[in-house]
């Protein structure tokens, strides 16, 4: 009943906001509350709806700050010699731009954060996807696909962070035989992004953009502004490096990192009471947004996971396995990892499952850690979730509603996850037992 009751409530919610019946926050909010109460949970109700608030406020307090210190770094113009060089090569060549896209988002989603990933490219790129017509949904499909390869199989990225923890595996042991994986996903997302490209070109055609004069469009994009600190790009360079490297050494929580970050960098660029009150108010409209689409997933989460209708619908789907599917016991984590991570938290799917999914393979000689590298594969999936703090973050920044984003990306997304379970499979990282 339970595994029923939760379905459909992930189905309903999937529709309302797709079809644009009801927008993020309100759907979020109001679709786990009333199927809360079909299911008889109503005296409960308040309890899992805070707790599930808590859940997430460490998220919601880290997607503020870092929008905040993103934002004053992107004000004082850090990120203008590398947006100028993307700029030069690129012009504006649909297909260049898109690719320009993808190489800038991997490169960037090394570090594994969300944030930052989304940050730093849609500042980089979106000014020139609106100044030639660009669909902005494209920029942030391949942002999202390149975090998904980068951060998502990476053993200092979130998900597999979980997986080897979770597990007790070597992380070397995990990711050496990944590494044909991740660059098979990262030669898919390049691909992708030239097939995007392709399409873009043959809707608006290549636009060619003057590279002097007052008409420079890189002129436009960068156009100088009383907020921009060229004097100071070498300590706004290493303050993001001092943050970046705490937060992968882990030497604080990243919410208390960004924080500190954002108030060293409001001091340092703009050190005066009235400017600094204008910046914060210049991007508190966006993080605002963000904070609230976040806690209102806390909400759905937290009625999700305190009905156990998570639970429920969790060990159904492990109990449907059948028994004679043991031998490609890998590919089917690999391919339920897809629909599992999309309606669960990384926490959720990788605490809660992973470890039954781990024994339940033992049963037929499998490695555990081959389970670990299976279970990331869904990751491209998992990215298109209104769970997922960080895409929430994407889809404001684009200016598109979520619904647009799912209804985008999600055959790419897809497609993306089985390519890489092919990858995975040929070269060796899961396989199959004969």
């Amino acid at each position: 009943m339970l595994s029923l009751l939760g379905l459909s409530m992930v189905v309903v919610f999937t529709y309302l906001i797709m079809t644009k019946r009801l927008s993020p926050v309100v759907a979020l909010t109001l679709v786990p509350i009333a199927f809360a109460l079909v299911g008889g949970f109503a005296p409960e109700l308040g309890k899992m709806m805070l707790d599930g608030l808590k859940t997430v406020a460490p998220s919601a307090a880290l997607l503020l700050f870092a929008i905040l210190f993103f934002g004053i770094m992107i004000d004082a113009g850090l990120f203008d010699p590398l947006i100028r060089r993307i700029l030069q090569t690129v012009n504006g060549n649909p297909v260049k731009i898109a690719i320009g896209t993808a190489l800038l988002s991997l490169m960037v989603a090394l570090d594994g954060d969300g944030t930052t990933t989304y940050m730093i490219t849609v500042a980089a790129m979106l000014p020139l996807y609106r100044r030639i017509g660009m669909n902005p949904l494209v920029l942030a499909c391949i942002a999202m696909l390149s975090l998904s390869i980068m951060s998502g199989m990476s053993p200092w990225g979130g998900p597999a962070t979980r997986a080897i923890a979770v597990l007790g595996l070597d992380a070397s042991h995990y990711f050496i035989p990944m590494l044909p994986t991740m660059i098979g996903g990262a030669a898919w997302v390049v691909f992708t992004a030239w097939v995007l490209g392709r399409r873009e070109l043959k809707r608006i055609g290549s636009v060619h953009l003057k590279t002097g004069g007052d008409d420079c469009y890189i002129k436009a994009i960068l156009a100088d502004s009383p907020h921009k600190r060229p004097r100071r790009i070498l300590v706004n360079l290493l303050l993001v490096i001092a943050v970046m490297t705490a937060l992968v050494m882990g030497l604080m929580n990243a919410a208390v990192l960004f924080m500190l970050g954002f108030v060293m960098a409001l001091m340092v660029n703009y050190p005066r009471l009235e400017e600094q009150k204008e910046r914060i108010l210049a991007h508190s409209g966006n993080a605002m947004t963000v904070v609230l689409l976040v806690f209102a997933a806390g909400v759905f989460a937290g009625i999700f996971s305190g009905t156990k209708m998570v639970d429920s619908l969790a060990n159904s789907l492990v109990e449907m396995i059948p028994a004679s599917w043991g031998r490609i016991f890998p590919l089917v984590v690999a391919i339920t990892s897809m629909p599992l991570t999309f309606v669960l938290s990384n926490d959720a799917y990788y605490f809660g499952m992973v470890p039954i999914l781990a024994q339940a393979a033992s049963a037929y000689g499998i490695d555990p850690v081959e389970i670990a590298r299976a279970s990331v594969l869904g990751q491209p999936v998992h990215l298109m979730s209104p769970l997922v703090a960080s895409t929430l973050l994407l889809v404001g920044m684009v200016d598109r509603d979520i619904g647009d984003f799912q209804r985008f990306t999600w055959k790419w997304a897809v497609l993306t996850s089985l390519v890489i379970t092919a990858v995975a499979l040929l070269s060796g990282a899961i396989t199959l037992v004969a």
